[in-house]
């Protein structure tokens, strides 16, 4: 039997706050990624982006690393890295799948050893792919003129690979058949449909909570504490982020 290729998932974006629906597009991922028979994945990721992002209303990064690690405590499989977020600068998607591509190269086992001075052939270690998580309504924001590079689109789905999950009012197929690069690379994006609509929205989690609204079920508990606790994304918060949006979508 063919044994399975190992899969990271990686995923990108503000997490302002983490909610249910970014925790779902996981789950639901690595459930269709084992269905193909193909793929066993070892491991999830969420980066959350740097504070230069600069979108309006944006907590503080330390305050959304945290708020994922609450929301992790229940997973055995995904991690929250901050490595991104404590850059000095707002980084480009492709340069956080580079490192992290790097960083999994570096912790596979060493390929060679020395037994009584001969040469030892290891067991093969089958390289683990980094692909991209993210839902449908990305995808899309690469047909906006002048918000990703071509050259960066290009190695995003040819050297690593999209996991994209479906979402209402988007359709993934038209964005590939619009795209000559999406197209040419299609074989490396994977279209996942999620069964159980949720369109739980990060923009309406705040808007709810500046409201005095509750949010309970729309995110964990432990994330809606440290809300609470820290006076996030009230009509009173004093830190807003400022400023025009960077370049390329992502995951709010």
């Amino acid at each position: 039997m063919k044994s399975r290729v190992p899969v990271v998932l990686l995923a990108c974006g503000s997490f302002n706050p983490i909610t249910n629906m970014h925790l779902r597009l996981f789950e639901v991922a690595r459930d269709y990624l084992h269905q193909t028979g193909l793929y066993q994945v070892i491991r999830g990721v969420i980066s959350p982006v740097n504070d230069n992002y600069r979108k309006k209303d944006l907590a503080a990064a330390h305050h959304r690393v945290a708020m994922v690690r609450l929301a992790l405590q229940t997973s055995d499989w995904i991690r929250v890295d901050p490595w991104e977020s404590e850059q000095a600068q707002w980084m480009e998607t492709v340069k956080v799948l580079r490192h992290h591509h790097s960083e999994l190269l570096r912790s596979l086992p060493q390929k060679e050893g020395w037994d009584q001075g001969k040469a030892v052939s290891p067991v093969p270690t089958a390289v683990p792919e980094l692909k991209l998580l993210c839902g449908a309504d990305v995808l899309k924001t690469f047909q906006t003129p002048d918000l990703w590079k071509d050259e960066h689109i290009r190695e995003i789905v040819e050297k690593f690979g999209l996991v994209c999950v479906s979402r209402v009012g988007h359709n993934p197929k038209d964005y590939i058949s619009g795209s000559p690069i999406l197209q040419r690379y299609q074989h490396n994006i994977h279209l996942v449909r999620e069964p159980v609509q949720n369109e739980i929205s990060a923009t309406y989690i705040r808007r709810a909570l500046g409201q005095g609204l509750s949010v309970k079920y729309l995110l964990p508990d432990p994330v809606i504490a440290y809300i609470k606790d820290h006076n996030l994304y009230s009509k009173d918060d004093s830190w807003k982020g400022t400023g025009a949006q960077n370049s390329e979508g992502e995951t709010s």
